[in-house]
């Protein structure tokens, strides 16, 4: 009986303990969390919001700048150092820019190069600074916003064709854009980064004037227009992201952090429909500017559709991308208008990193006036795109349709279809650049031949041996059904891709 009793005391003790166990670590957990979401809370707090809370008393006296303070000691530093930066950063512009200009140089212009270049006395002004979350590489990436109205002393010295030197300055000089600064490798030694990369991150304007010393440009019909374009080339292949320029701070080999190619788009320009109408009689005559980058040498430019609204293009392009994260492809629809200046119908954009590698995107775009105003109420057409972003180290193969994280389009099913019924890989026989080509196509053209009557007597005895010949002009593919000896009708029952 003693056992018994015993056995029982024993297992309440046990289940006792246990609950009272279970209890504890559940307030535990519990305190836990509410610990852990007043961290969080107050994380997410700002200076603010912290003087709020604590007495005037106990604020840390080094804690006294709010995020324009911050801009304002940044701008007051910038001010006192900057005629040592002038000194400095006018004679590497010269000599990074220079060349550029020369590349860029019209054709009208025989030489162009700087006689004077310092950027003045008033320093650029910091408006915004961001740090960039970085997860793919170690380093600290930081990007400025500023905004300079300068008082450089510019003078470009341009020689015609004809042998007439014209010291020309710019002035007026209005910028505003964002800086990147990217600080990299992180490294155990002070001051704890290797180099430093800077680049104009995007530019949101870039004004300036120009003018002959002693005399007016207005006088040289062609020239102003000319070295505008050649300044803004210069400045976009120079300095703007993803190009860079890269400061060794400590000694090593940063050849890694220099701009390279990391893959290739291909781009089909399809078609464009409801186009908006520029001319005042007929229909506009529209062609497209595509490009990544917006340089004379790396833009491409469609055959021109004339009198037509919904013009049907089909061509194929393909850019190099140097920053999928960052770049954009941008077509732009015009009205050709021959030797005067095309009109702008509208442009589209899409961007790299919404691509999926080794993936066909088919896209129609909407069409706006502005591409840095979006809210373009007014109905300017539609520019129909194929897109394939192909990164270099992708393997030299076409993506496995039945791989589960793809979705298989009409055309790769036909194309699959096909391969099945063949017993072979199309794909493994084509190069890595047809295959691009190959996969980027407006779709599949399934002929059937049936049947022919009334066909006329080419023999002499009142008959014909007929057969069909099919050609594509543009691949210059051709077929041929069997022929039908001595016959005026034709069946025969022919299925062709």
């Amino acid at each position: 009986m003693g056992f018994w009793v015993g056995m029982v005391l024993g297992i309440a003790a046990g289940v006792a303990i246990i609950v009272g166990f279970a209890r504890c670590e559940n307030s535990r957990a519990a305190r836990r969390r509410e610990l852990a979401a007043t961290v969080a809370s107050f994380s997410k707090m700002t200076i603010e919001d912290s003087r709020k809370l604590l007495p005037s008393d106990l604020y840390p006296s080094w804690v006294v700048f709010s995020s324009q303070q911050k801009l304002k000691w940044l701008n007051q530093e910038l001010t006192k150092i900057w005629p040592f930066v002038n000194e400095a950063a006018s004679e590497l512009i010269k000599i990074s820019v220079e060349p550029v200009l020369e590349q860029y140089r019209p054709i009208i212009i025989a030489s162009l190069k700087f006689s004077k270049l310092t950027l003045g006395t008033v320093a650029p002004q910091f408006t915004g600074i961001s740090i960039i979350e970085n997860t793919q590489e170690s380093g600290i990436v930081m990007e400025l916003e500023m905004n300079w109205d300068a008082n450089a002393s510019i003078i470009l010295d341009v020689k015609t064709l004809l042998g007439v030197a014209l010291p020309i300055q710019v002035k007026d000089i209005g910028f505003t854009g964002i800086f990147r600064l990217i600080f990299k490798p992180l490294v155990e030694e002070l001051p704890c980064f290797g180099a430093v990369c800077f680049s104009l991150r995007k530019k949101k304007k870039l004004d300036f004037r120009l003018k002959v010393i002693g005399g007016e440009i207005s006088a040289l019909p062609g020239i102003s227009d000319a070295l505008e374009d050649t300044i803004k080339n210069a400045v976009e292949d120079s300095i703007t992201w993803p190009v860079r320029k890269v400061i060794p701070i400590i000694p090593g080999d940063y050849s890694d952090l220099e701009l390279k190619p990391v893959g290739t788009l291909e781009v089909k320009l399809v078609q464009a429909r409801d186009l908006t109408n520029k001319d005042l009689i007929g229909k506009s005559d529209p062609f497209a500017i595509v490009y990544v980058r917006p340089l004379p040498d790396k833009m491409k430019r469609s055959k021109t559709i004339n009198n037509d609204l919904n013009p049907i293009w089909n061509e194929h392009f393909e850019f190099i991308v140097e920053d999928a994260d960052t770049q954009t492809v941008t077509v732009k629809i015009y009205d050709d208008d021959g030797i005067q200046e095309s009109d702008l119908i509208g442009s589209a954009q899409v961007r790299l990193k919404d691509l999926q590698p080794g993936k066909v995107k088919d896209v129609w775009l909407k069409l706006v006036k502005d591409l840095e105003i979006q809210r373009d109420r007014k109905d300017r057409g539609q520019v129909h795109l194929e897109l394939l972003y192909c990164p270099f180290d992708m393997k030299d193969e076409a993506p496995n349709p039945f791989a589960p994280q793809f979705t298989m389009t009409s055309l790769e099913r036909t194309m699959t279809n096909m391969e099945n019924r063949s017993g072979g890989s199309s794909f493994d026989m084509m190069s890595s650049s047809r295959k691009k080509k190959e996969i980027i196509m407006r779709g599949v053209l399934s002929v059937t031949v049936i049947s022919g009557e009334d066909l006329p007597a080419m023999d002499m005895n009142g008959k014909s041996d007929p057969y069909v010949g099919l050609s594509l002009k543009k691949s210059k593919t051709k077929y041929k059904t069997r022929v039908i000896s001595s016959s005026r009708t034709y069946v025969c029952w022919v299925h062709i891709f």
